[in-house]
């Protein structure tokens, strides 16, 4: 499983151009619900992306993230699944479903 940093850079290419599903994980340090969920997504999925939301806040604006932690699940280029708030490990692998 890889875990790779999200920027506005290298978005496209790491997710909407990817091979296999890519579960995304808006998130802030200061975010307690965000820390809980981390490491679930990580273990999870089989390529994970971050995107600290105080770092890429246009990224975040590009995918209407209000509310984190958000988490979105890309296939094929596009957005299938959404899940916002802290969820349990059963509920973040029904997104990869």
């Amino acid at each position: 499983m890889a875990v790779i940093e999200l920027t506005t850079q290298n978005f496209n290419e790491e997710v909407l151009q990817s091979d296999v599903p890519v579960m995304v994980d808006f998130w802030a340090s200061w975010c307690g619900p965000c820390r809980m969920v981390s490491p679930i997504v990580d273990e999870i999925a089989e390529k994970v992306g971050k995107v600290n939301v105080d770092e890429q806040g246009d990224l975040a604006s590009q995918f209407g993230v209000m509310s984190i932690p958000t988490i979105m699940v890309f296939k094929n280029g596009e957005a299938v699944a959404t899940s916002v708030g802290a969820k349990s490990k059963a509920e973040l692998l029904a997104l990869l479903d």
